[in-house]
């Protein structure tokens, strides 16, 4: 199940359970849309793959108690901020490759 991390983990910008704005990769890495375009260029500074817009968990019991209420977002911060000229040499291969074939 996902965390649903509360902050970009650059720039450490809030990214409420509902927001359209997080984004993960598949190791639920989480930035914000901002980070991953300016900064990150769509390449995950921990693993090297892409981002994709996280899901929002429904905040009402539709059924079968699959809802926040029961599995409530982390609250746990992981600001990790990236180092912009470390992370350029890092994905300067990367960024010419798609996420699906990295």
């Amino acid at each position: 199940m996902l965390e649903l991390r509360p902050t970009c983990e650059h720039c450490n910008k809030a990214l409420p359970p509902a927001s359209p704005e997080a984004r993960i990769c598949s190791y639920e890495c989480t930035f914000c849309a901002d980070c991953v375009d300016a900064v990150l260029g769509n390449v995950c500074p921990n693993c090297g793959g892409g981002f994709v817009p996280r899901p929002v968990r429904p905040v009402t019991n539709w059924k079968g108690d699959n809802f926040l209420g029961k599995d409530p977002a982390s609250t746990k911060v992981k600001h990790c901020p990236v180092d912009p000229a470390a992370h350029a040499a890092f994905s300067a291969d990367l960024r010419t490759i798609p996420p699906q074939e990295r």
